[in-house]
């Protein structure tokens, strides 16, 4: 962490808060004030003094210490935590300001999206429409998206539902016709279309991670509900391997449509799922914050975009 941090000032009552923040947040990273002094490149009294007035000004013991260091109580654990997203947000703020190039370069995180066909045209609209600014497009862990928007890390994310979100705004733009993937010679690969009871008692293989098959929680929990579910089954392994073991017919899997029509895989087929619960959502999530006018218009291009393309309830219900 490099932060450049100044001499007391008299006549702040509480001294500079981002400071006193820096010097708290490198304390628990090192746990050591002398080690954090050396990160900070201030003196060892400097960090201890800017601590205790942070303990002090928030009533709060943050540090327990002993001849071995500091670290943190369980108080200030819970404390940190939700400072430092508020820090490393008001960093990116700074270095966004002082580097117009990285201003001008919109981060946009995936995390196992459908709606292909729709991001790409969403994509290359935006390029078109706004030249000047650079996409720097990453794949994305699950567990990282929402923390990584409050961080700032990426600009904005697309990616399946996580229920209630309030650490950062967010949109569902568009959803599509979920498919199931089975092996040729699968009872289910001569039906034109498949519903969630014809799953029933089957494993359904859910790649972990950042790769793979979209499915959203609520699709989850709405596809295990009335007694006519398949087994989920949560595989570590990324989406080649879930492919490899439907091509072995250990299981079947899901994807959104666009994938589904433009992927094809040896010993398999693609089936279009028919009924409630048949279809899955793309959600972008961001800040409504972020100083950045081009994530306001990558967002407003996907909200017209949403109301002039036809959604799913105008495709054809036919296999791949």
């Amino acid at each position: 962490m490099i932060v450049t941090t100044s001499a007391e000032r008299p006549h702040d009552k509480n001294g500079n808060a981002l400071r006193l923040l820096a010097c708290a947040l490198a304390a628990a990273d090192c746990g050591s004030l002398r080690q954090a002094a050396t990160a900070l490149r201030v003196r060892e009294s400097s960090v201890s003094r800017s601590v205790v007035k942070l303990e002090q000004l928030l009533e709060m013991q943050l540090f327990e210490r002993d001849v071995r260091g500091v670290r943190l109580t369980e108080a200030g654990r819970a404390w940190t935590d939700v400072a430092r997203i508020h820090y490393e947000g008001l960093q990116a703020v700074f270095r966004d300001a002082r580097n117009s190039r990285d201003a001008k370069t919109l981060r946009i995180g995936l995390c196992a999206v459908g709606g292909g066909e729709f991001l790409k045209r969403l994509i290359d609209r935006f390029r078109k429409s706004y030249p000047n600014v650079s996409l720097a497009i990453e794949d994305i862990l699950r567990e990282q998206c929402l923390t990584a928007v409050c961080r700032r890390r990426f600009d904005i994310i697309f990616a399946p539902g996580f229920g209630e979100v309030t650490s950062c705004h967010a949109e569902m733009f568009w959803q599509e016709r979920i498919f199931v993937l089975v092996p040729t010679g699968h009872s289910l690969a001569e039906k034109r279309v498949v519903t969630w009871a014809d799953l029933a008692g089957m494993q359904l293989l859910v790649p972990v991670g950042t790769s793979g098959p979209l499915l959203d929680l609520p699709t989850l929990e709405g596809i295990v509900t009335d007694g006519c579910r398949p087994t989920v089954n949560m595989c570590q392994g990324g989406q080649a391997s879930v492919i490899f073991n439907v091509q072995l017919g250990q299981g079947v899997t899901l994807a959104g449509e666009s994938f589904a029509r433009n992927v094809a895989f040896d010993a398999t087929v693609w089936k279009p799922i028919d009924g409630r619960n048949g279809l899955c959502s793309i959600k972008a999530f961001w800040l409504e914050t972020n100083p950045k006018r081009a994530v306001l218009r990558l967002i407003g291009l996907a909200r017209k975009m949403a109301n002039t393309i036809p959604g799913p309830a105008h495709s054809q219900s036919a296999s791949c």
